[in-house]
């Protein structure tokens, strides 16, 4: 049976009831916008009428002046008349969505220097809000700029970026902003503002005009007095400059977007503990297979969305036999572990060195691991890390011939006072801040007990230090490492864009080992949730080329145990 002709008008075909229902609806929608308008017009002929004057509107950011006519601020949402909430009918969901659209004004934030020189990016790190800064800012970066340190660096890049915003509309007024995505930066959809005309408050006698702070402080009050409508808030990671702002009752916050975290207890540890009813609940679950010595096993289940790739699940019970396995494949719903290489055994020593606990074992199998391009490591004091990660790495230098050489380096930050410039060479100047080094491989030299292992007796410490380069951090852009085993010790004291440094310079067959103790971070303006170390943990899990693990029990004494504890 052949189709039907298509109809030539659709509005033919369809049902009387149909279109009476449409015209019913749409004449219902116009008395309702009838409704709705009348009462906004006498709202709006009531407030005109009334005898007590309307507020003068704010003046904008820049002009304090009254004979000059400057922009207006954004504008803040005008509420919705009182009379038409108070409307028995029911208000369409096209007006109720448009209401909901901008909850209240954006925030505007007033940035201190110490911000744009700790992150040059900070600018478009706001989203919608906007961005106003003081003409003492400008001029402390312009002091700021010289020299090859990472502030100067930092201050540089902060003045090419307000370049290319002011260069993006060349022909537009400043005092009226500058859009912040100008450049390509989509998440930024707020505008910077700068100050074009004096901007200052009354602050007490106590607070010296002539200092930074202290102008920064007068144009966020100034700003505050003129813009009521919205919040003002200075962003600072001076502390004091923080707590002075509140105390002169003026909204101060530090600045978050640098950190990963806000807690440190909640960083990747690495390890997960199975309960104790884990295998009498997923036992039907669970499939296993042997491969040699290995055995894996596959889950599946609520548990496989708390795991990542090479991250070590443990099952510890009383009267039960452990099981210490590494997540190697996830896939959809379920999960596949291997059982892992227990070098607490003396047999399975490295450069003679065995693991004395859970911790440890993990780490060294991560380690030696040719798999893993990217190790981290973090523990208090005497965990173990930097003598795991040398044992494990002459191992693979000297007997397995995995890696041509060991490369070195950490952050040279004092925790006291600095001694001055060291004479010599790279490796000399190096020397004072490696005794972390030389404390590790006089041990690993001679062993533990005189057993060192074949290796360990019959080379000499020329030989292992011949295989040992110690570089400084300065020197390291624009170098590619080829087939190396790098140690990147007390990486906690170096920020994010320091360890992009460092570990963009992997080349083929580098394995890349960072460790450090996130409570004793010495650089200054770094925190456990913003230090370089915590940045690249959280970047990296999961991915299948690397690993890590938080050493927890401390192995060197136990007097430096309990001095980590009390201490």
């Amino acid at each position: 049976m052949p189709l039907p002709p298509a109809p030539g008008h659709r509005a033919a075909k369809l049902p009387a009831e149909a279109f009476l229902s449409n015209r019913k609806t749409a004449k219902q929608n116009a008395v309702l916008d009838e409704d709705l308008t009348p009462p906004a017009k006498a709202a709006k002929t009531t407030s005109s009428a009334s005898p007590t004057p309307a507020p003068e509107r704010s003046k904008s950011y820049f002009n304090t002046s009254k004979a000059t006519a400057a922009p207006a601020p954004i504008p803040a949402p005008a509420p919705a008349p009182v009379a038409a909430q108070s409307n028995t009918k029911p208000v369409p969901k096209s007006v109720r969505r448009a209401r909901n659209q901008r909850s209240g004004p954006t925030t505007l934030f007033v940035l201190d220097t110490n911000v744009l020189l700790h992150d040059p990016s900070s600018l478009f790190r706001f989203e919608e809000h906007d961005i106003f800064l003081p003409m003492v800012v400008l001029e402390e970066l312009d002091n700021h700029k010289k020299g090859m340190t990472e502030v100067a660096r930092n201050g540089r890049q902060v003045s090419r970026t307000l370049d290319s915003l002011v260069a993006s509309q060349a022909e537009g007024d400043l005092a009226k902003g500058l859009p912040l995505n100008a450049t390509g930066q989509k998440s930024a959809t707020g505008t910077l503002y700068f100050q074009t005309n004096p901007l200052g408050a009354a602050l007490p006698d106590s607070l010296p005009q002539g200092k930074a702070d202290n102008q920064i402080l007068g144009v966020v009050a100034a700003l505050r007095e003129q813009h009521t409508e919205r919040a003002v808030v200075l962003v600072s990671k001076d502390i004091n400059m923080r707590v002075k702002a509140r105390a002169l009752g003026l909204a101060a916050e530090d600045y978050q977007n640098d950190k990963v975290l806000e807690d440190g207890d909640l960083l990747y540890s690495g390890a997960l503990a199975l309960h104790a009813d884990f295998w009498s609940k997923a036992g039907k679950n669970v499939e296993s297979w042997q491969e040699g010595a290995i055995t894996y096993y596959r889950v599946s289940g609520a548990i496989v969305d708390q795991l990542m790739i090479n991250q070590f699940v443990y099952y510890e019970a009383p009267g039960e036999p452990s099981l210490y396995m590494r997540v190697t494949e996830i896939r959809d719903k379920t999960a596949v572990m291997k059982t892992l290489r227990d070098f607490g055994n003396p047999k399975n020593a490295v450069w003679g060195v065995s693991t004395r606990n859970r911790e440890q074992n993990f780490a060294m199998n991560l380690l030696v691991n040719p798999e893993v391009d990217f190790v981290t490591l973090t523990g208090t004091a005497g965990t173990g890390k930097t003598l795991l990660a040398l044992a494990a790495g002459l191992a693979q230098v000297l007997d397995e011939r995995r890696y041509t050489e060991i490369i070195m380096t950490r952050a040279t930050v004092s925790v006291g006072e600095d001694i001055g410039f060291l004479p010599g060479t790279e490796e000399e100047k190096m020397g004072p801040w490696m005794g972390a080094l030389d404390d590790n491989l006089e041990f690993l030299a001679k062993g533990d007990g005189g057993n060192a292992g074949e290796w360990g007796r019959s080379a000499t410490n020329e030989l292992i230090r011949s295989r040992i380069k110690i570089k400084s951090m300065n020197f390291m852009r624009g170098r590619t490492f080829l087939n190396k085993y790098v140690i990147i010790d007390e990486a906690q004291n170096l920020t994010p864009k320091q360890m992009k440094t460092l570990i963009t310079r992997a080349g083929p067959g580098t394995k890349i080992i960072c460790m450090g103790n996130l409570a004793q971070i010495d650089t200054p303006y770094l925190t456990e949730g913003s230090s370089g170390l915590t940045y690249v943990v959280d970047r990296f899990k999961g991915w299948p080329h690397s690993g890590h693990i938080t050493l927890a029990r401390g192995e060197r004494s136990r007097l430096a145990d309990f001095a980590s504890e009390v201490l």
